[in-house]
């Protein structure tokens, strides 16, 4: 078998190919323009034969075309690693591939290599499609908040005939206001983007609510409290196959709710604030489900109002985000709906403390 590291750019890969005895065979540059991408691999899996070769590639915004090339190209295995940070030195992936080669295959982990999964096309578009979604609710928020920025510099804001400006009336208010020239045409930019954003959102609301009614994960998803269509696929897009989780506080951690550890000499177990190492999608959808689960949930609301006496709001926030995940994972592995007073079959929900 062949063992192939890819260092992959925009313009070129960089490509490294070893053997079984750790032997460089080939170190060179592959174009990505064209049919050339393809025809190296091909002149590759004919060279390794039947056993074929492993490939590891670095996480990057532009992997998707690459990682389904690389199966159609006879790739035996896809290793797909997440980079350390930008302030520590790169893992050379070609030393790390070859010396590891035995529990990659086996599926073990390795020690110090955070293997990414790859997830399959509708799931990515899942995630795509939810990110989406997220994007054009930000800049529509975004938006609203410069109108009111205008309003508020020139000390408008109330003469604006309802309690907010996202009324028709208000709309109407603000098409007709008479302003400076430059305040007036900074308004009807964003007045014009305004609604383009809203039509845009009204579109991709209809593509979350088609993709959620036809996956059963979003469907239990979304007996959650106050979880709708786009809620609910954006999490069970996020959580993948559940079975790759063997225990709850997996998941959590693979969404970096779990806190970071600091140990120095003798004192051990310092732990500190969460990793924040997952999807920040999930974790956002996870912070605006916990407002819904809190005024609908009285054991979930009884146990976080005693965190918040001892460590604040914010902190109960967070350790309830962390229930929700293992409620979750108890969800999808045992394929129940929601309940709001406890599980106690899937061991989801501890009792509250009085």
């Amino acid at each position: 078998m062949l063992y192939l590291a890819i260092d992959q750019h925009s313009k070129q890969l960089t490509v490294n190919v070893r053997d079984e005895s750790g032997r460089v065979r080939l170190r060179k540059q592959v174009s990505t323009h064209g049919p050339a991408p393809r025809e190296f691999l091909a002149r590759l899996a004919a060279e390794a034969g039947e056993e074929g070769y492993m490939a590891i590639v670095e996480v990057c915004g532009f992997n998707d075309w690459l990682l389904d090339l690389l199966p159609e190209c006879g790739c035996h295995q896809v290793v797909l690693v997440q980079p350390t940070k930008a302030d520590v030195r790169k893992t050379d992936h070609r030393e790390l591939l070859w010396v590891n080669r035995q529990r990659l295959l086996s599926g073990e982990r390795v020690q110090g290599l955070r293997r990414v999964n790859i997830p399959g096309v509708q799931e990515r578009d899942d995630r795509r499609l939810a990110a989406l979604r997220q994007r054009a609710g930000r800049e529509l928020t975004r938006t609203i908040n410069r109108v009111q920025t205008i309003l508020r510099r020139r000390n408008l804001q109330h003469a604006c005939p309802t309690k907010t400006i996202q009324s028709q009336k208000a709309r109407a208010w603000l098409n007709g206001l008479k302003l400076e020239p430059l305040d007036r045409l900074e308004l009807d930019q964003l007045l014009a983007r305004w609604k383009l954003l809203e039509e845009q959102r009204k579109v991709l609301e209809q593509k979350v609510a088609e993709r959620a009614s036809r996956s059963a994960d979003a469907k239990i998803l979304g007996t959650l409290p106050g979880a709708g269509a786009f809620m609910a696929l954006g999490l069970a897009a996020h959580v993948g196959d559940v079975a790759r989780f063997r225990r709850p506080r997996s998941l959590a951690n693979y969404w970096g709710l779990t806190p970071k550890c600091h140990n120095s000499g003798e004192r051990q177990g310092r732990l500190g604030s969460i990793s924040k190492q997952g999807s920040t999608l999930a974790r956002f959808l996870l912070g605006q489900l916990v407002m819904h689960v809190l005024k609908h949930d009285g054991r979930l609301r009884a146990w976080y109002l005693g965190i918040k006496r001892r460590r604040g709001a914010k902190i109960g926030r967070v350790a309830v985000m962390r229930r929700l995940t293992t409620i979750i994972w108890h969800m999808l592995t045992h394929r129940q709906e929601y309940r709001s007073d406890g599980v106690r079959q899937a061991r989801s929900i501890p009792p509250a403390r009085k």
